[in-house]
């Protein structure tokens, strides 16, 4: 018998999921240049693209060709970019100015700059107004920052964001954000309506720290070859979301169910959830284990919630009704290994609330037995909020480790979802790493 073909990647490894630092951009860009492409030429393809954008951008077309476009140049190649958008810009018709304050800047911007002088483009001899209703362009630094901004470029931007919010874009990476973590590399950075990032998405722009000042994030295609994306690591980085999130979700590798299966034959899962200080938390994952798509619904609920059940789920067959501990908690022991018979999946966690103390000893030896069975059931766990909380601080004071022991003893695939918080409850080791290393390595 002919062995199954490989599962699909999912996300595609390509230009459109790929997440890179940015040395890791850097050096494509350097292998592109080793093989005969001219820098001007790259610098061309991109800035076209990104003044494309903003010319058939809707959002701030009609008030730019009204109130004008105001490119910030900085000193280096991303300054050139933003004077190739001033000058395809102006030759469509555009009001634009320049403003860049270095008195020296890297030969090639420097030439567009005389090239954008010649055609009579207007540059600004002081600071701008931040209180001008042009439209933005930041072009001052791009990728691979990482010093903070001066003083008075921070208080510029920062005035800005006041005082015309929404009313700037910014070319790659916006100023004074690092590419790699997505943290402010100062006080201030800049903050963008939208960015158009150049190439493939930088590392740092997904990430929460860079949320407030990314805005839009929009990827300019230079159509890298794929021998050059193939040079990256094998486990490099993949990112969904942005434009072509519902994209991506369309093309999640679902489970192909047999049309004449019934209910049972549809996937059969058990939530665990709830408890008497949470408990909305049981119906709200109620509601969305009841929206996947699963054939059997089960769960294993507070007295509280599970008494009304019947009222707002009747779908859902009542497992178990649960107590509480001291602490107000789920008491997780009146589950024991028949709960996990005939499942496909267990969701367990949301709203659980305080475990059993050691003072509660009957409960406290119920819910250890109850994790014993859990590690070893067979099928997918995915183990969310206070399920994560519980397992990185079993009752009895036990250390953290315990919980990546029971983790790799697990008997069938699991699935945890931890926000910073919980991570660092679970793995205090690499709680001081940026979230992506962390995870990485845990």
């Amino acid at each position: 018998m002919s062995p199954l073909p490989p599962a699909p990647c999912w996300p595609r490894r390509d230009a459109d999921h790929l997440l890179v630092s940015g040395a890791q951009m850097a050096a494509l860009e350097q292998q592109l240049f080793a093989s005969g492409l001219p820098v001007e030429a790259l610098m061309e393809k991109a800035a076209l693209a990104v003044a494309e954008r903003v010319r058939t951008g809707s959002a701030w077309r009609r008030q730019a060709r009204r109130s004008g476009v105001l490119v910030l140049v900085g000193p280096g190649h991303n300054g050139g970019d933003g004077l190739v958008v001033a000058r395809e810009l102006h030759l469509a018709g555009w009001p634009v100015r320049i403003w860049c304050p270095w008195p020296r800047i890297k030969p090639l911007t420097e030439a567009h700059r005389r090239h954008a002088a010649w055609l009579g483009i207007p540059a600004l001899e002081g600071e701008p107004n931040p209180a001008d209703g042009a439209l933005w362009i930041d072009a001052l630094f791009g990728v691979g920052q990482t010093r903070r901004l001066d003083p008075a470029l921070e208080l510029l931007l920062a005035h800005r964001q006041q005082q015309q919010p929404g009313q700037l874009v910014a070319i790659d990476v916006p100023s004074g954000l690092c590419s790699d973590s997505g943290r402010c590399l100062g006080d201030v950075a800049a903050v963008a309506h939208t960015t158009y990032c150049i190439g493939l998405r930088k590392q740092g722009l997904v990430q929460d720290a860079a949320l407030p000042y990314v805005g839009r994030l929009r990827r300019i295609d230079l159509g890298l070859a794929p021998t050059l994306l193939e040079s990256l690591p094998p486990n490099q980085l993949l990112g969904i979301g942005g434009a072509r999130a519902a994209a991506d979700l369309a093309a999640l590798p679902w489970p192909q169910i047999d049309p004449t299966a019934a209910k049972y034959g549809r996937g059969r899962l058990l939530v665990v959830a709830g408890s008497q200080s949470f408990r909305g938390a049981a119906i709200l994952a109620l509601s969305g284990a009841s929206a996947s798509g699963a054939g059997s619904l089960r769960a294993a609920l507070p007295e509280a919630v599970a008494e009304q059940l019947w009222l707002v789920q009747p779908y859902t067959v009542l497992q178990a009704s649960l107590g509480s501990t001291a602490q107000a908690g789920l008491a997780l022991g009146g589950l024991d290994a028949g709960a996990l018979e005939r499942l496909d999946a267990v969701l367990l966690g949301p709203g659980l609330g305080a475990a059993a103390a050691t003072a509660e000893a009957p409960l406290w030896q119920a819910e250890q037995k109850f994790w014993d069975h859990l590690q070893a059931f067979k099928g997918l766990l995915v183990l969310d909020a206070d399920g994560l909380n519980r397992l990185a601080a079993p009752s009895g004071g036990q250390a953290e480790a315990l919980a990546i022991q029971w983790l790799r003893g697990r008997g069938g695939p699991t699935w945890i979802t931890p926000h910073r918080g919980e991570f660092n409850r679970l793995f205090p080791d690499l709680q001081d790493l940026p979230p992506l290393e962390a995870a990485r390595q845990a």
